[in-house]
Parts: structure tokens; sequence; C-alpha cells
């Protein structure tokens, strides 16, 4: 079996270039190191993802909200190229995210707004190993803060690095030793 790391991140806004270029990095990491890459089958930042994952022969894996194919490019404005399987639930852009939680070993959180909150608190609820792509700016800029806030035992563990090297050979380091 592959490792599963779902990359949670921003799916539309304003990206700069750098931002993109980690998020691609991510995902050739994740090639790299022969782990499957889940994200929520969105646009945007998980995709870059998904797209450097792909550009290394990785395995992609998207969760969509969406009841069908239709659904998923029509309604919800989703791609299907570079990814290799879609798992359609029919819940929605919200009610997606505890499926795509739940098919990640590891979680990397990059860039974010309301929905990526939602799936770091549901990952960090499950005691998640989760990673933290530091330096793309959203909620990854607050996480710390909110942890400290939480005051909440999970036994989830969070690894921040800037660079996307490091993080997948830490996390992977940790998820080995567990």
């Amino acid at each position: 079996m592959r490792i599963q790391i779902g990359v949670m991140g921003s799916a539309d806004g304003a990206f700069t270039d750098n931002d993109k270029q980690k998020a691609y990095k991510l995902g050739e990491e994740i090639a790299r190191h022969d782990c499957a890459i889940v994200t929520g089958g969105c646009p945007g930042l998980p995709y870059e993802a998904t797209k450097g994952a792909k550009s290394k022969g990785g395995v992609t894996i998207g969760i969509s909200p969406g009841r069908n194919l239709d659904e998923h490019i029509n309604k919800y404005k989703s791609p299907t190229k570079h990814i290799d399987v879609l798992i359609y639930t029919g819940a929605g852009l919200m009610g997606r995210e505890v499926t795509a939680i739940n098919s990640s070993d590891i979680v990397i959180i990059v860039s974010g707004r309301s929905g990526t909150l939602g799936e770091f608190s549901i990952a960090y609820d499950d005691g998640k190993l989760i990673g933290v792509l530091a330096g793309t700016g959203g909620i990854t800029n607050i996480i710390e803060d909110l942890v400290k806030t939480i005051k909440k035992p999970t036994g989830s563990t969070i690894v921040y690095n800037p660079k996307p090297d490091q993080l997948i050979k830490s996390l992977l380091d940790k998820y080995n030793k567990q």
C-alpha cells in the first residue's frame, strides 16, 4: 500500500507564482517518495500539487464534491486532467472534507481559507500527522496560534516547513516511526 498524502489548500483566489511553484514541487516530492496524493479534486493550489505529482508518474486521487462527472466539471468547475481516480461523494464542497481527510494518512495544508480551515480542524481532531507548507499565506499564517488557543490534546503532530522537499521528508520520517 502507498502512503496517501492529502494536500488541502486554496482552490481559488490570487496565488503568487511562488505559491504555485511550491505546491507543484510538493506534488513532485510526494510522487518521488512513491506516495499517492489525495486532494478535493479541485482547482487552485491542490491542483498544482496534483500536476506536480503526475509529472513524476505519481498516483493522483481526487475526492469530488459532485455526484458524478457532469457535476464535478460543470457544477463545481473542477478539473479532471492529471487525476487518476475521482471519488464522487455527492456531499458538496464542505461535505467531501471528511472523506478527503479520512482517505489521507498525512495531511498537508497549503495556504487556504475557510474550507481549508475546516479540513485542518477535522485532521487535527482526528489526531492526524499534519504538515504546514509555511510561507504560502492564508491559514498557514495562523495555524500555530490556533493550536495554542484551542489547547486540545488530540494526538495530532504538526510539522511546519517552507520547503516542500524537507516537509515531505520530515513527515515521512515521523509517519514511519509511528
